[in-house]
Parts: C-alpha cells; structure tokens; sequence
C-alpha cells in the first residue's frame, strides 16, 4: 500500500476536510429530518455515516499533524 496521503499536500488535505466537514453537515441534517419523522432506520444511518464521517476527519488532521521526515520517499 503506498503512502498516497502524503503526496496531495497540505492543501489538498485541507480541501479534503473541507469536503468531508460539509458531508458531515448534510449527514447530520438528515438525522435531524429522521429524528422528527420518528424513522429508527433512517436515524441509525445517518448516525452511523456522521460517525464514519468523524473519523475521517480525525485521520486526515492527524495526517496534517505528522510530520514528513522522510523527503526522498516516494
């Protein structure tokens, strides 16, 4: 498996939170809309999908804190 995350940069990596934050917003207003309609399913989804969602933040912000001591890596 090669290193990929690496070689988008930090801007790419910024972008890629940027994208992930804002489907996280739309995961969780379908939640809100599940929630009012009383749908167990369609909230334990959505639940389910903001959690995916979360931790995918929380690698690419660990990629970011990481540093790159390794220039020559391809």
């Amino acid at each position: 498996m090669s290193n990929d995350k690496k070689s988008k940069g930090r801007f790419g990596t910024y972008l890629t939170i940027g994208s992930t934050l804002f489907a996280a917003f739309n995961n969780l207003k379908k939640v809100r809309n599940a929630r009012g309609e009383n749908d167990t399913l369609q909230l334990v989804d959505g639940l389910i999908r903001v959690a995916a969602v979360a931790t995918g933040v929380a690698l690419l912000v660990r990629d970011l804190r990481e540093p790159d001591d390794d220039i020559l890596a391809d």
